[in-house]
């Protein structure tokens, strides 16, 4: 699977980590940055290069996910959602990890870099990576929700207005 990956400097050290990893696994890394360290660098550049990546993959065929890092993640998974076709989840634990695939399809994860330890990141991004999307009906009902509202504003009607 290719993985395209983007951080700030918050998440460097764990992205430089997280290549050796995923690689070591038999995925394709792509690193969107940044490539050096920078105190003063700002992540939505790298982030949504990473997200616009994913869903030029996915578009193309492939088959690809992404992951964000900063020091608490918000940030990155905020602007990794501005990418039209992204549905990027806050993982914290394993069982974010699993229901960001399995309930939303989420094809981007964020982390916060400075909230867990590598082997804690390393579990997650796992366990994201194996988890397959459930394809249950309510989960697809949802989803198609979010991309009419992301695609043209529709929402569903309001159960409360006539009352």
């Amino acid at each position: 699977m290719r993985i395209h990956i983007a951080t700030d400097h918050a998440g460097l050290e764990f992205s430089t980590q997280l290549q050796h990893h995923l690689a070591g696994a038999g995925h394709e890394v792509i690193d969107h940055g940044p490539v050096s360290y920078d105190p003063l660098d700002d992540y939505p550049a790298f982030c949504i290069r990473a997200a616009q990546a994913v869903v030029a993959d996915q578009q193309a065929g492939v088959e690809a996910l992404g992951i964000v890092f900063g020091g608490s993640g918000n940030g990155e998974q905020i602007a990794a959602n501005k990418v039209t076709g992204v549905r990027a989840a806050l993982v914290w634990s394993i069982a974010t990890a699993e229901l960001a695939r399995e309930h939303n399809d989420a094809n981007v994860i964020a982390i916060g870099a400075r909230q867990h330890t590598f082997e804690e990141v390393a579990r997650f991004i796992d366990r994201f990576i194996e988890t397959p999307f459930s394809g249950e009906e309510r989960h697809v009902r949802r989803i198609g929700q979010i991309a009419a509202f992301e695609t043209d504003g529709t929402l569903e009607p309001d159960p409360r207005a006539g009352e």
